[in-house]
């Protein structure tokens, strides 16, 4: 049996759940909805959620719609964050209007990067963003766009990287000339 699957989810208070096709998750954050399988069902059973499945051949699915359905139980009560940094002489970041962000990268102009509707940034000294969601596949996936902007490169080390990422660092030509 699926070791993920078999794990109970715990409900903490202030967490609604309205099971069906799809499973929607309501919480003090926000709502998400998550995608119940066929051969997949999910049962309430004193304060906590149980991910069952009908047979060996929903093993995958199994673990999955049990991984989803924690991570939208802890979006909509905790929420999720994800801090990046702004590494670079003249790199920076500012908020403009609540969801939109412009960054100055070295480029001829500057961006503007418009935040989906359920993510918020908040930017610390120009150069470290935290952004924070109730849903963890649109944080990730905004966080990733953000990063391809200018992703970090391994000569300069300049970039935008997630905090806590490294980078290895290449070293560069030696300027021994071929004459």
């Amino acid at each position: 049996m699926s070791r993920v699957g078999k794990k109970p989810i715990p409900l903490p208070s202030g967490v609604k759940v309205t099971i069906g096709e799809t499973m929607l998750v309501e919480g003090p954050k926000g709502k998400v909805t998550v995608p119940v399988p066929a051969g997949i069902t999910v049962e309430r059973l004193d304060g906590r959620l149980e991910v069952r499945r009908n047979g060996d051949q929903f093993a995958a699915l199994h673990g999955l719609t049990r991984a989803l359905t924690a991570n939208a139980v802890t979006g909509v009560s905790a929420g999720f964050t994800r801090e990046m940094d702004i590494v670079g002489i003249g790199y920076r970041a500012d908020v403009k209007g609540g969801n939109i962000i412009l960054f100055t990268l070295g480029y001829s102009h500057p961006i503007e990067f418009v935040l989906p509707q359920g993510v918020d940034c908040k930017v610390d000294k120009q150069t470290h963003l935290i952004l924070s969601s109730h849903d963890k596949q649109a944080l990730g996936q905004v966080a990733a766009n953000i990063r391809a902007l200018r992703p970090p490169e391994p000569y300069k080390q300049k970039g935008i990287r997630y905090t806590g990422e490294t980078v290895r660092k290449k070293v560069g030509k030696t300027g021994a000339g071929g004459k």
